[in-house]
């Protein structure tokens, strides 16, 4: 088959940039070329499942840019589809003196970053939080949650095909080369073909 764009690798990072690709470029005729049987197979079906909300990055870095609105995106997405998440929270916890005044930091870190609802809370409010959980003093981070992200990988496959892109799975490549500039100058800039190989 001969396709004018190929995405190597059926995972979340591939799925969500095929997704993307075809959303912007409907005229074009995509695929995504998976080595395993099925997407999502590896780490994106195999991880901690944390929507993490962007306290820990530099301010004003892209990370922390990208994180904050990944996590709104994110939960926007997955009430769309329908998809199942908990906003559960996570609490970042000081056990001894040393360690406030790098909590203090974070927290800082975090306003400076926009995390929404971050606070500080101390020994009592921890407790009412968890239970089992002792410190004295911790940054609230509401907006942290968790999700299977093989289900939002899957559901980046499920938007991509019905867009009319291609998911080849057992398709391992082995081999890319480049071909020879066509002599017409395609409308959308495409000059340089790449031939795909796979074991098969």
């Amino acid at each position: 088959s001969s396709f004018d764009v190929a995405v190597v690798g059926a995972g979340i990072v591939g799925l969500a940039a095929a997704r993307e690709l075809i959303q912007r470029h409907p005229s074009l005729a995509f695929a995504v070329l998976e080595k395993e049987q099925e997407p999502a197979h590896h780490q994106s079906g195999h991880n901690s499942g944390v929507i993490h909300s962007g306290i820990y990055y530099n301010p004003g870095s892209l990370k922390a840019k990208l994180c904050v609105q990944g996590a709104a995106l994110c939960y926007k997405y997955c009430d769309q589809k329908g998809i199942p998440y908990r906003r559960c929270g996570k609490l970042i916890v000081a056990v001894e003196q040393d360690e406030i005044p790098r909590l203090k930091a974070l927290y800082e870190r975090g306003l400076q970053n926009n995390v929404p609802g971050l606070k500080l809370i101390g020994a009592k409010e921890i407790q009412e939080k968890e239970p089992f959980c002792r410190g004295l003093m911790a940054l609230d981070s509401p907006y942290t949650g968790i999700v299977d992200y093989k289900q939002v990988a899957l559901s980046y496959a499920r938007d991509f095909q019905e867009a009319g892109g291609t998911i080849l799975t057992d398709f391992e490549v082995t081999n890319m080369e480049m071909a020879k500039e066509s002599s017409a100058e395609r409308e959308d800039g495409l000059k340089y073909p790449v031939i795909v190989r796979n074991k098969k």
